[in-house]
């Protein structure tokens, strides 16, 4: 397979304390990868540095085999990169409509866009239910459906997932979990998955890092991680 994503021991510092301590990962094309790990592990650092939200002190981070770290912010999108980040980050004031559209803003394809679109509302329904609607008058699960759906507006390469379970109803979490799957198969996007929700994260992935403070403490494929009794007894809560 050929690598999509290579971060190889890299280190991030908040003022003088570490986040991420000799960090390594890699993400195939079309590949589902979950970063698990309780509360300050390091699995949303991870994701800052491959955005160059955070600058890292040292390693590197490979992107399509070009050099990424380093790389301003603002240019990390039109290579091909989307972040849906924690706490969903919604323009509260404006539609559904205006939401989703900009995503687009890298895009001139106007036509195109407009297939993009029609492409998000069709993988959520509900988004179409709510086009004219103000974000903020929806639920915490349709949100984050929008801001994935605005996400997917720059037709990323590689999909960047930060806590998409956080404060979502149940019933909302699997439909979440089912269009993570149907995204990653359809439309061919390689998926980074930050999330607390080992459970779910490990049963829609196919390989999985596990962090604890800073570090990589196990590492694997999905299946195999969701049945080792480490992983159950520190991150399942026991036994399955």
């Amino acid at each position: 397979m050929t690598k999509i994503l290579s971060v190889e021991n890299i280190e991030l510092y908040y003022d003088h304390i570490y986040a991420l301590k000799g960090v390594s990962i890699d993400v195939d094309e079309g590949e589902t990868v979950a970063l698990i790990g309780a509360n300050g592990a390091g699995k949303s650092s991870i994701l800052r540095a491959i955005t160059g939200l955070r600058p890292v002190k040292s390693g590197q981070i490979f992107y399509q085999g070009q050099r990424l770290d380093g790389t301003p912010a603002s240019d990390v999108v039109r290579k091909g990169i989307s972040m849906v980040p924690e706490g969903r980050r919604a323009f509260p004031l404006m539609s559904v409509k205006d939401n989703l559209l900009m995503g687009a803003f890298t895009r001139t394809d106007k036509a195109e866009i407009e297939q993009t679109l029609e492409n998000v509302l069709t993988r959520f329904p509900r988004l179409r239910e709510r086009y004219h609607q103000q974000a903020n008058t929806m639920s915490g699960g349709e949100q984050q459906m929008m801001v994935i759906g605005r996400a997917l507006m720059a037709r990323p390469k590689l999909l960047l997932l930060d806590e998409p379970s956080l404060g979502i109803a149940p019933k909302l979490v699997q439909d979440i979990a089912r269009a993570i799957v149907a995204i990653s198969r359809d439309e061919k996007v390689s998926i980074l998955l930050v999330e607390q929700n080992s459970r779910m994260a490990l049963s829609i992935s196919n390989r999985a890092y596990a962090l604890s403070t800073g570090s990589i403490a196990l590492s694997g494929n999905s299946r195999d991680l969701m049945n080792d009794d480490r992983i159950k007894a520190a991150y399942l809560g026991g036994e399955l």
